[in-house]
């Protein structure tokens, strides 16, 4: 087996990085040491790797360890036959292509019964021998030879031997990597409807009679056409030109002119036919999947990204409304920690329109307890609740926000809500997610899986687990980024802290309960089971707001404190007088402060969040008014609007308009010149002018343009 230089040499080559930042980033993840962690207080050892880089680093060295266990199991499985060389070894150690790998393997695997063990069994091996050597002899002669009771007669025997040179053929590595570098050049997908599927599959007519380049589809149409498949609706065949594949074979196999040489032709086509291009085809298949999985769920992992560091509102008294015509509007009233302080209904709309009520009871509450915004769930009748609001008089002005509830339900009915709420029904749970994302869109999504927010496209179809370990980063990275106030974080918010898991997160809360808010990061490590490890790894991320210590507030770690208080007592002043006063700051000379563990890099971190301590990257959440517009009859080819993008995907942009229905803004529409990627253009809770393109009643579609605008 290689050395661990090898691999070190393999990971840098594939991701680009240099060897040493390489091997350092991996023993620190060997060390048991987060991502976050890592390019947060790090930077000296990696070189300054961002979590991107640092996770690639730790994706192939995952895909090298697997490699490493298919050998050792490969290596086995060949020994145990008896057929393992010293060469045989070696290539296999060598070999780190999974395909390759494969491929070297394939002569030796274990095969169910096949055609050419068949033949083998009737001793027609020495004639497929004979037949490819292409002897001048007359094929059909040579055949009688190996007439007997099991193969009675020559058309038998031929056809065996034929049955033999296939699987030769197909176990080839020249020929196999000859028919895989026909798929990648020339391969075309193609799809059709399944007879009879026509009205069933109306959704995807689009492809009853499609072909394209495999290498040209892209990933939302090719997961489209997955789907298609996998519901029936759809054949779908994945193939290169076959006639000029076969002949190209062929002549890899057969020099010859005699009839010897037209059976293994024959062979040949057969092989290609029957055992090589299914087996390519499979492999270019699942090639085309996992590059479309991982462009989808890039996408979806930006998406949430963005949508989890949306700008919150903050600590505010708030009411939450869950809108609904039937069955009312459900109104909850949260404190500024996002406490249930009370709840009702009201029923504004039709068919009980008792609006006059609704607005006196919405008036009053937000007297009685004093309410500094508004909620309204955009949902099911969350324009008409969104004008009541604003018609309604509160003697005062009070802010009123439209907030996305795609997943709120998901929520109300979870375990999560239920230990938070277990006397409330799922309508009042409801309600209060969608106070709280307006309060702090971070903490309350991580309560809900992320693929059912909204965000992603054909996240159903892309592989989960590779999905899920995407999302879990992405949440982990924002929670981390943004860093967590430690005496008011759910336990669910500090499960994603670096270093933190469900026990420790529940510890914390269970301590936090007992003893009170913490005074101090240092007093974390009288938490049970918080070791000296877990604390490294978590203590910068965790804030605590009336600690003594202003550092304890800041991303500054603890590990650096000592070297912050050596810049305030060199300038004869306090740490708090360093992040008050800037003439202070600037009078630091940071090369002074540079050790073997800590360099430039980590003390311009010091530097930058001793400037802004405390402070929310996320900005805060501002008002938006759509224009006046109730539904999709309202709209005119020609309108220009307001809206807020509420999901991008690689082949456009969806805006919220205020109705029920988004509009797509296509990839073709988003600006005046050719955009590759719409996250270059727009992104999540952008507010953007749109122009109504077309309106289609029938399917609910809008088509909207940003050209110009």
């Amino acid at each position: 087996m290689p050395d661990q230089d090898t691999h070190l040499k393999l990971i840098a080559a594939r991701t680009g990085l240099p060897q040493r930042k390489v091997a350092n980033t991996l023993s620190l993840l060997s060390e048991g040491a987060t991502i976050p962690f890592i390019a947060r207080y790090r930077k000296e050892a990696t070189g300054s790797l961002d979590e991107v880089q640092i996770a690639d680093v730790q994706r192939e060295h995952k895909k090298l360890e697997d490699l490493a266990k298919r050998k050792e199991s490969i290596l086995a499985s060949i020994e145990e036959q008896g057929k393992l060389t010293d060469a045989l070894r070696k290539r296999i150690a060598d070999t780190f292509d999974a395909t390759a790998l494969e491929d070297i393997y394939l002569p030796y695997k274990r095969k169910r019964k096949t055609r050419a063990s068949v033949a083998r069994e009737k001793g027609l091996e020495p004639l497929a021998e004979l037949l490819l050597k292409q002897p001048q002899e007359n094929a059909e002669r040579a055949a009688q030879k190996f007439i007997s009771q099991e193969v009675p007669d020559t058309a038998e025997a031929l056809q065996g031997a034929r049955d033999i040179i296939a699987e030769w053929v197909n176990e080839d590595e020249r020929s196999r990597n000859l028919v895989r570098g026909a798929f990648r050049r020339q391969a075309t997908i193609r799809s059709k409807v399944a007879r009879g599927k026509e009205e069933e599959g109306a959704k995807y007519s689009d492809y009853f009679e499609f072909e394209e380049p495999l290498k040209k589809c892209p990933s939302h149409r090719l997961l489209a056409i997955r789907r298609g498949e996998e519901e029936g609706i759809l054949r779908v065949y994945v193939t290169p030109d076959e006639e000029e594949t076969v002949f190209r074979l062929q002549k890899q196999w057969a020099n010859g002119s005699g009839s010897a040489a037209g059976q293994v032709r024959e062979a040949v086509a057969d092989s290609y036919k029957r055992l090589l291009s299914p087996s390519i085809e499979t492999e270019f298949r699942n090639i085309s999947k996992d590059q479309a999985d991982e462009e989808a769920i890039g996408v979806f992992a930006n998406n949430l990204r963005q949508l989890l560091l949306g700008a919150p509102l903050g600590q505010k008294r708030t009411i939450a409304i869950d809108p609904g015509f039937r069955t009312g509007c459900k109104v909850v009233v949260l404190d500024e920690q996002g406490n249930l302080l009370h709840h009702t209904a009201v029923f504004p709309h039709p068919p009980q329109k008792d609006e006059r009520q609704a607005k006196q009871t919405l008036a009053q509450l937000a007297q009685q307890f004093e309410i500094e915004a508004i909620a309204v769930g955009n949902g099911t009748a969350g324009r008409e609740t969104l004008s009541l609001c604003r018609s309604t008089d509160f003697g005062r002005s009070i802010p009123i926000f439209s907030v996305n509830e795609a997943g709120a339900s998901i929520y109300s009915a979870s375990e999560i809500a239920r230990e938070e709420f277990p006397a409330q029904d799922v309508t009042v749970r409801g309600a209060v997610s969608i106070g709280r994302r307006l309060m702090d869109p971070l903490a309350e999504l991580v309560k809900i899986d992320p693929k059912s927010i909204g965000v992603g496209q054909y996240q159903h179809d892309v592989n989960q687990v590779r999905l899920r370990e995407s999302l879990d980063q992405v949440v982990e990275s924002c929670v981390n980024s943004v860093g967590i106030n430690v005496n008011t974080a759910s336990k669910h918010l500090l499960t994603y802290v670096s270093g933190l898991g469900p026990t420790l997160a529940q510890n914390i809360v269970s301590f936090r309960a007992e003893a009170g808010p913490f005074q101090s990061r240092q007093q974390l490590l009288k938490v049970p089971r918080m070791g000296a490890k877990a604390f490294e790894q978590a203590a910068g991320f965790l804030r605590i707001r009336e600690s003594k210590n202003p550092l304890d507030n800041t991303a500054v770690h603890p590990e650096s404190y000592p070297i912050v208080a050596q810049m305030a007592k060199d300038l004869n002043c306090t740490v708090a007088d360093l992040i008050q006063q800037p003439a202070l700051r600037q009078k630091i000379d940071l090369k002074r402060y540079v050790t073997e563990q800590i360099g430039l890099p980590t003390l311009t971190d010091i530097l930058k969040e001793l400037e802004k301590p405390g402070l929310d990257p996320r900005g805060s959440a501002q008002q938006f008014e759509f224009a006046n517009i109730q539904s999709i009859e309202d709209l005119q080819p020609g309108m220009v609007v307001p809206g807020i993008i509420n999901n991008v995907t690689n082949f456009g942009a969806f805006v919220d308009i205020g109705i029920k229905e988004s509009g797509l803004v296509h990839i073709s529409q988003l600006a005046n010149r050719f955009v590759k990627n719409p996250a270059d253009v727009v992104s999540l809770n952008q507010e953007v002018q749109v122009r109504i393109m077309e309106v289609d009643l029938k399917r609910g579609r809008v088509q909207l343009s940003m050209k110009g605008l």
